[in-house]
């Protein structure tokens, strides 16, 4: 199988791809002020290129609870000049991450190759058609604003049935999609822990699955440490989900996490 963003792609099941988080943001729950300028963002992308990252996501807009919305001209400023100039110097996949079509919009007419949507084209009217146009990857992620469910992995897998629909009657090609059962985000502690223990279900869909866990507030709370000190939480999400079928994890700890994968794989892929 494999997964296409315009005129890149990755063959799916080879091995685990990494995606390097790159928040452009002065609030991002984990990094928020570090890179958001951009001699440090495009730093920082070549450092995780080198460490081993297979796409660079970059974002504007923190998406962590309780955040601020972002106007969409600041969000613009934020990202579009890093995706810009990072796809002059380096052939990295990148990915936008963004729920406002028309950010999605500027950053593939900059260079980027993937939209990462964190409604899963089921919030902006807007977003599906823009996806197909450009034939970028899209990421759709599950979300919802009320933690309550009747079994929350059938839930997700009913959440992304409706947005491949919503994709597919756009033109948006399959081996375009992937799907992402949104860890932390509207869910319950509970909640994320037994999306953990059966994303194996989630390829009853029939696409690549990316996971994000990294750093996020399960880990704190399982293991009480601060959002800093989660790396060994972090990788241990990672092996799991690997072993779950997971096909994309998205991290911050590149070259930490990319030694995970490397040596998960070398055990549970034939």
């Amino acid at each position: 199988m494999l997964f296409r963003c315009r005129d890149k792609s990755l063959e799916i099941g080879k091995r685990t791809y990494i995606m390097g988080i790159l928040n452009m943001t002065p609030d991002s729950f984990s990094d928020g002020g570090k890179y958001n300028n951009l001699e440090e963002g495009i730093k920082r992308a070549l450092q995780m290129i080198e460490e081993g990252a297979d796409i660079i996501d970059v974002g504007g807009e923190s998406t962590r609870p309780g955040h601020t919305p972002v106007e969409e001209e600041e969000e613009l400023r934020r990202v579009i000049p890093v995706i810009e100039r990072l796809s002059k110097i380096s052939d990295v996949i990148i990915s936008v991450d963004t729920m406002k079509s028309g950010v999605a919009l500027r950053a593939l007419e900059a260079g980027a190759h993937i939209v990462n949507d964190v409604w899963g084209l089921q919030r902006d009217p807007k977003m599906a058609e823009i996806v197909a146009k450009y034939n970028a990857g899209v990421i759709m992620m599950h979300n919802s604003n009320v933690a309550e469910y009747e079994d929350v992995v059938k839930d997700i897998i009913k959440f992304l049935e409706k947005s491949i629909e919503i994709g597919e009657k756009a033109g948006i090609d399959r081996s375009n999609m992937i799907v992402d059962p949104g860890i932390g985000f509207g869910k319950t502690l509970d909640h994320n822990l037994e999306v953990m223990n059966r994303l194996e279900e989630l390829k009853v869909l029939g696409l690549p699955v990316l996971l994000g866990t990294s750093r996020k507030s399960m880990i704190g709370k399982v293991l009480n440490l601060d959002v800093d000190d989660r790396v060994e939480g972090t990788a241990a999400t990672v092996a799991v989900g690997i072993v779950k079928g997971v096909d994309i994890v998205r991290v911050h700890d590149v070259k930490q996490m990319y030694r995970v994968a490397k040596m998960t794989d070398a055990m549970v892929r034939k």
